[in-house]
């Protein structure tokens, strides 16, 4: 494999840095609040987004028949980590998870309203697999869709729903036949949040971010909101959750992390004595940079096996989403170590050690080793699809 990128893949990127310094603006961009950057909601971060969209930018490995240009993956990747390395929004959820999904088994009604919208950056989504009782195992979901008439009435509950409060859509997975094995049994809806069905309750994370709960109440969705097959959700969202654990997990932010401890440890002195001659933090510092390197690879991995067509690189995305944030734990980890205790002060404190960084880092890291799935999850994933092992049970 080549890591290197062609003469043309550079030049796009750099047409991308170019774009973003012309439209740097701190109410749009925000390295701090880490990947949750790309769950902003504001009139500018839209405004971003249709700025890119006019651009040609959203939707490039689309097909041309609806809006895309069939370009290599690899364009989305470097679009993607640049805007991630600046702390904006990000292309992952409505061209990736929905979009695609939607062209590979949508109907044609379903392709006609979205999939313009998407691409002009006229709709927000918001992502529904976990529940109560069902949170890394997606298969587990209870939410029920009952038949009446030509659609259905779904009656549960949602969790860690991240951006019910300000997007216009739900996509989520409910069970249409609670008879059939649990990956079998699910199908997946469009439904509006402005539902008079739905209640939207607030969770604040430990990384000062907003997701949560979302209450059916006898909400009805027609036939025209299903997506794809009844009863074969399970199988679209597991096609979509390799999208997320690869789009929505970024390594740009780990590099900016890492490069931002390793200047802190060579220019910083403690009791008299360079930071940078300490043998244990030399050894620790090292040993994260080439943890750094083999995330960045792992990345360009993924990026490769969907350039191959057909489904998503399932055990790929699972490789590079376990190791690259669980790195980023690390990370996190070692900023806290080495700093001391003036770490601890809060986020952008001018005086803390690298600017209170590692204390941001810290809490928002954990949240990264759960979204998309739990590494629990990506291990077992990893076993059983790139090993061959037996399932446990």
């Amino acid at each position: 494999m080549d890591f290197e990128f062609t003469d043309e893949q550079q030049a796009f990127a750099e047409e991308v840095e170019a774009f973003l310094d012309a439209n740097d603006d701190p109410e749009v961009f925000d390295l701090t609040r880490e990947n949750m950057a790309q769950i902003v909601d504001t009139p500018k971060r839209r405004a971003l987004m249709r700025k890119l969209s006019d651009k040609g930018w959203l939707g490039m490995t689309w097909p041309k028949e609806y809006g895309g240009t069939e370009g290599e993956g690899v364009y989305e990747y470097l679009l993607n980590e640049a805007l991630a390395g600046r702390g904006g929004p990000q292309i992952g959820k409505g061209v990736g998870i929905i979009g695609k999904t939607i062209i590979s088994h949508g109907s044609e009604h379903l392709k006609a309203e979205f999939l313009p919208k998407i691409l002009r950056n006229e709709v927000e989504f918001a992502v529904g697999y976990s529940e109560p009782d069902a949170g890394s195992d997606a298969a587990a979901m209870k939410l029920r869709a009952t038949r009446d008439g030509d659609g259905w009435r779904l009656n549960g509950q949602k969790t860690w729903t991240t951006s019910a409060h300000f997007a216009e859509w739900y996509w989520v997975g409910a069970r249409t036949d609670p008879d059939a094995p649990k990956h079998h049994g699910i199908s997946l809806f469009l439904v509006p949040l402005d539902h008079p069905g739905l209640t939207i309750n607030e969770i604040w994370t430990m990384g000062d971010e907003r997701t949560n709960d979302v209450f059916f109440d006898d909400v009805y969705v027609s036939d025209d909101y299903l997506v794809g097959e009844v009863n074969k959700g399970f199988q679209y969202i597991s096609e979509a959750l390799d999208l997320e654990r690869f789009t929505m997990f970024t390594y740009s932010p780990i590099q900016q992390r890492l490069d931002l401890l390793c200047d802190y440890v060579k220019n910083t002195e403690r009791d008299g004595e360079p930071l940078r001659d300490d043998p244990v933090i030399r050894q620790r510092v090292a040993q994260l940079v080439t943890d750094g390197e083999a995330a960045r690879v792992l990345g360009l991995r993924v990026v490769a096996a969907s350039m191959k067509g057909g489904a998503p690189p399932t055990s790929e995305a699972s490789e590079y989403k376990l190791f690259a944030t669980e790195l980023s734990k690390r990370l996190a980890d070692a900023s806290m170590d080495i700093a001391g205790p003036g770490s601890q002060l809060r986020v952008k404190t001018e005086t803390a050690p690298m600017k209170g960084r590692a204390e941001s880092t810290y809490r928002y890291t954990v949240i990264d080793t759960i979204g998309g799935g739990a590494s629990e999850i990506q291990k077992n994933i990893i076993a059983r699809r790139k090993l061959g092992l037996p399932k446990n049970f």
